[in-house]
């Protein structure tokens, strides 16, 4: 099969600067590689904004994207997980073809494919309860409803916890609630600390997840597990903007008994191998695998999270919307369908 195309691109070619590239390229693929067609690509926000905004440095210009959702259009000699026509989810960028080789697992029939391209950040939120050491009954709070987040809670929540969702946005803390998580926290109008004590009889919770990727929140994290008693804190959320504070009490709660001896936990979802092992339980594939199940069988709730579908040609709008209007824009999809 001659593996040259129209490839179509979003690019960020220097700081706030989005343009879609076209140009003809060769794929090459080795014996283990795939090539997909995509369908949808999902922006994971908190990575890409800060790539496009300068908060993370990178080499402009810079391809984003990595959550996307494909069909497989050639295959190498080697490759047996996928094959010819198959849908399939890979960590590819925002493009009408990329290569699959990193990792890659097939879409199940019955998940919608706009859907399924959130597979990749709930595999972020199931590590979150992975490491979070989750039991029936544990009493949990997450921080951040961005789409890390609403999903980690709701794994979470499927897990057995009782869960509270904690944000800043009222909007997003709305989504949270139409997803099944009915206990929700507004930081923004009242005491969080205060608010979970009651919500949990002043027992605190057993396990927080900080999804929000802000450094503040990893100190008010720690607060929130029982005050005497251990609790797991998962870091969850990539802090980048700098943030100075006196350490001493946030040490305090980690380390003193009566502060609550918290245990620190760091979360990604490429800490487990990509393929199934008879050694070890749990891998990147299994844990899509899961995932993908809890879609079709509508025990995860994902059609709120997708707010906005974007042609390529207006991703400087898309990118803007996230920048710009966060209350509206969460999940917001590149539709490559009709990018021949």
């Amino acid at each position: 099969m001659d593996n040259e195309f129209n490839l179509q691109q979003i690019v960020f070619s220097d700081v706030d600067r989005v343009v879609l590239e076209s140009t003809r390229t060769q794929f090459d693929l080795g014996r283990n590689d795939v090539l997909l067609r995509n369908q949808f690509t999902l922006v994971s926000a908190g990575t890409e904004l800060a790539k496009l905004t300068g908060l993370q440095q990178v080499d402009y210009p810079f391809t984003p994207g990595n959550r996307a959702i494909g069909t497989v259009i050639a295959a190498g000699d080697d490759v047996t997980d996928v094959t010819v026509g198959d849908l399939a989810f890979s960590h590819a960028p925002h493009a009408s073809h990329a290569p699959a080789s990193a990792f890659r697992i097939r879409v199940p029939e019955g998940v919608d494919p706009k859907e399924a391209a959130l597979v990749g950040l709930a595999m972020v939120g199931m590590t979150a309860a992975r490491v979070g050491q989750v039991e029936l009954g544990d009493r949990a709070a997450v921080i951040g409803m961005g789409l890390v987040g609403n999903l980690a809670a709701q794994l979470l929540q499927l897990a057995g916890a009782e869960v509270i969702a904690i944000d800043l946005n009222a909007a997003r803390l709305a989504t949270a609630r139409a997803c099944g998580l009915s206990q929700t926290i507004d930081a923004t109008q009242e005491d969080v600390c205060d608010a979970v004590m009651i919500l949990t009889r002043e027992r605190g919770v057993d396990v927080v997840v900080e999804a929000s990727g802000a450094a503040q929140a990893a100190e008010l994290a720690v607060s929130l597990t029982g005050r005497e008693g251990e609790g797991i804190v998962v870091l969850l959320g990539s802090p980048r903007k700098g943030h100075e504070t006196d350490l001493t009490p946030f040490l305090n709660h980690v380390h003193l008994w009566r502060g609550g001896s918290v245990m620190l936990r760091g979360a990604h979802e490429w800490r487990y191998p990509r393929n199934h092992s008879p050694y070890q339980k749990h891998s990147m594939a299994r844990n899509a695998e899961i995932i993908f199940r809890l879609m079709a069988q509508d025990k995860l709730c994902t059609a709120p999270l997708l707010t906005h579908v974007y042609r390529p040609a207006a991703a400087p709008e898309a990118y803007a919307g996230l920048q710009q209007r966060p209350d509206s824009h969460l999940g917001v999809l590149f539709d490559w369908t009709d990018q021949l």
